[in-house]
């Protein structure tokens, strides 16, 4: 973790040289004894007395509050006050404070307060993947060189913008080169499939302390967390009709309200969607708003399958066999064109896996033809019904099939709850699938 820099602004000596000796190790303390001479930048968090005269019937802080968040979006503040008033206490998560401490300070409380504030950075860390300038396109037939194009022309779009095509095919790869190519501002992805349907507007919008039982602290939402930058939703159309609502208001407001607040505000964010499923399809099943959907799609980019594009498997694989730095494999001629042959169902994700699958378990440094089709070869081939024993009894063969079907689904996919999703069923029911064919599967 980097080292954190703490704003205190406070008029009281004392205070400050007791907030600078209970620092945590990453933290250090930048002072500030004149709000008059607020610093521009360089600091984390700040620490603002809300009485920096002393006078309890004076709050100069809770204006000093309000000017550091209409300058800094993400900056987390902190009140601090020896009056408890509920209602100068309110005015301080209005002006833009996201936490509020007693005075006289507890040195405890307040290591615990910066620990939360940090564990709230690495999260952020985490989804906001604001380093993109590495991410490429890797490929470069005639489909790949349109789609860099289309990506190209997107520079200066400032609307929201969708990616459809297949599980796989690059969706989110896309958005980030789509990002890359905006001056800053931070990219936070999240895939719409994976939040419980109860929890999308508070992950979305954030909440505030109390809003519901374990809202224990103010919660920045993505969307807030996206504020001039780029805001990804995979997965669109496992939104349901209700939050479709509150998407489609953001979209055309701006208006974020975190749950269980009276004011909403406003940020600034790209949204750029991404779709496996045909959307208009969706909308005359009524299970996806059109207005929506027009919302979205003013830009759109279609990527094309990797079937559709075998030129550049060869491209893929060596970028792929290059990321492992300790497992050093080349590919031989026969091996690349099993690969090049293949339908290859899950796209550049199953070609990844596949892979990494080769590094692990080939055993020369030359990846060989029959390499290639003991990995690809029981996922290929499924069930021969011409060749089926009948002896063996439904239950057997029926067994057999589906452990061949769970094997394709893990292997195309990147995690557990990816292969679930497909196969439409829990993940403790995938658990126990694998546990009951002895399905030999390494999860990452």
């Amino acid at each position: 973790m980097r080292e954190l820099i703490l704003l205190v602004v406070d008029d009281d000596d004392l205070v400050i040289q007791s907030v600078k000796l209970a620092l945590p190790d990453q933290w250090r303390m930048m002072a500030c004894q004149n709000p008059a001479n607020l610093p521009e930048r360089g600091y984390h968090a700040a620490l603002v007395d809300i009485h920096l005269t002393g006078q309890l019937g004076r709050t100069e802080g809770i204006e000093v509050i309000r000017r550091l968040s209409q300058k800094h979006a993400h900056l987390e503040i902190i009140a601090m006050s020896g009056n408890l008033d509920r209602q100068i206490m309110e005015q301080c998560l209005k002006a833009g404070a996201s936490r509020f401490l007693a005075k006289p300070l507890s040195l405890d409380e307040l290591t615990l307060t910066l620990d939360k504030i940090e564990a709230l950075f690495l999260m952020q860390g985490a989804t906001s993947r604001s380093g993109t300038a590495g991410v490429r396109w890797v490929g470069s037939s005639s489909a790949s060189q349109t789609i860099q194009r289309q990506i190209a022309q997107l520079r200066n779009e400032n609307g929201p913008i969708l990616i459809e095509g297949e599980s796989g095919t690059g969706k989110e790869v896309s958005a980030a080169l789509i990002h890359s190519q905006a001056p800053g501002g931070p990219f936070v992805a999240i895939n719409v499939a994976s939040v419980p349907e109860n929890l999308f507007e508070s992950e979305f919008f954030g909440h505030v302390k109390g809003a519901f039982t374990g809202a224990d602290q103010n919660k920045m939402g993505l969307a807030e967390a996206a504020n001039g930058g780029d805001l990804f939703l995979d997965e669109i159309e496992a939104l349901s009709p209700p939050l479709q609502a509150k998407l489609l208001r953001f979209l055309e407001t701006g208006e974020v309200r975190r749950v269980g607040a009276k004011e909403a505000m406003i940020v600034q964010c790209r949204v750029i969607a991404a779709t496996n499923r045909n959307l208009n399809q969706l909308v005359s099943e009524g299970k996806f708003r059109e207005d929506l959907l027009w919302r979205l799609s003013g830009k759109k980019i279609l990527l094309p399958p990797l079937r559709e594009r075998p030129e550049d498997i060869a491209e893929l694989v060596r970028h792929f066999l290059s990321q492992d730095k300790y497992r050093k494999k080349e590919i031989g001629d026969d091996a690349m064109q099993v690969l090049k042959e293949y339908h290859w169902p899950g796209n550049v994700r199953e070609l990844k896996r596949v892979c990494e699958q080769l590094i692990l378990l080939a055993p020369l440094p030359v990846l060989r033809r029959e390499d290639v089709l003991a990995v690809i070869r029981p996922q290929a081939q499924g069930v021969q019904t011409t060749h089926v024993d009948l002896n063996r009894g439904l239950s057997d063969l029926v067994n057999e099939y589906e452990a061949q079907i769970i094997q394709k689904a893990l292997s195309n996919q990147n995690d557990i709850d990816e292969a679930a999703r497909t196969l439409k069923i829990s993940r403790s029911s995938l658990y126990k699938k694998i546990k009951d064919h002895g399905i030999q599967w390494r999860s990452e």
